[in-house]
């Protein structure tokens, strides 16, 4: 008896191993989870750049690229967003090329020019090139640009931004007050056109009018005068979409308004 109760008495050292193992298991799942999600997020990643690779006609030799990094998924989202960049980018010269050689085609070189910004592609029409004078109507030969244009415009997915300006000369009608409205209405004839005759969807488009506030030069020459009346299309970057209100506003008020 005495020596059975000695032997019971005994501690046992060797129970922290259940401990320890028990912690070892929790660590390998832990690792076997983070592990997997970032091979799920890679597959999505690439997924997703492959299927705008397609659309846009580009190539995946971006996908192959890069280093190993210590951060899980870390590489992937660096090439999704570089890849988009430079698919973007790819786009808008794509763009820029095709209205150029319409422009160039059509003898309206100086009149019509088309440059890429830190915004996106801006086409740039002088007044005339569209508008009579102090009018907000096309011309019949503007409706044909604009149409052509506009097909060009139809294929990218971006928002397009249309920009009404006027030179400092003060005009002053029952349907023109001041300058702003003359290039906001000039700006709007232009969407309208967009959508009725290009197919663009109107949540894509926007239309504002900057009257004589945002000048190219100084408009101290008619010279001057006639470059700073002008209309401008751009098409924007991705990165400038953030800030334009979301749709969804819209749908909610029409789901209220049949509730109601």
């Amino acid at each position: 008896m005495r020596r059975r109760g000695e032997e019971g008495g005994k501690p046992n050292h060797e129970r922290w191993l259940i401990t320890y193992s028990d912690l070892i298991t929790l660590l390998l799942i832990f690792f076997v989870v983070m592990y997997t999600l970032s091979k799920i997020d890679a597959n999505k990643y690439h997924a997703i750049a492959s299927s705008l690779a397609k659309t846009m006609g580009g190539s995946q030799s971006i996908m192959d690229s890069g280093g190993p990094s210590l951060v899980p998924g870390a590489d992937e989202s660096k090439e999704l967003e570089s890849f988009l960049e430079t698919a973007e980018q790819q786009s808008m010269e794509k763009i820029k090329r095709q209205i150029e050689e319409y422009v160039q085609g059509q003898g309206l070189a100086g009149k019509v020019t088309v440059t890429i910004e830190e915004r996106g592609v801006v086409v740039s029409f002088q007044d005339m090139v569209l508008f009579p004078l102090g009018s907000d109507a096309l011309n019949n030969s503007a409706k044909e640009i604009v149409d052509k244009i506009g097909a060009i415009l139809q294929q990218t997915p971006n928002y397009i931004r249309v920009e009404g300006h006027t030179d400092n000369l003060p005009i002053r009608t029952s349907k023109f007050p001041s300058n702003w409205e003359l290039s906001l209405a000039r700006s709007a004839t232009v969407v309208h056109r967009l959508i009725e005759f290009s197919d663009i969807p109107p949540d894509r488009l926007s239309a504002t009018g900057y009257g004589e506030y945002r000048p190219r030069v100084p408009n101290d020459t008619d010279a001057n005068r006639q470059q700073n009346r002008r209309v401008d299309i751009i098409v924007l970057r991705t990165k400038y979409q953030e800030v334009e209100p979301e749709a969804i506003i819209r749908s909610l008020s029409i789901t209220t308004d049949k509730k109601e």
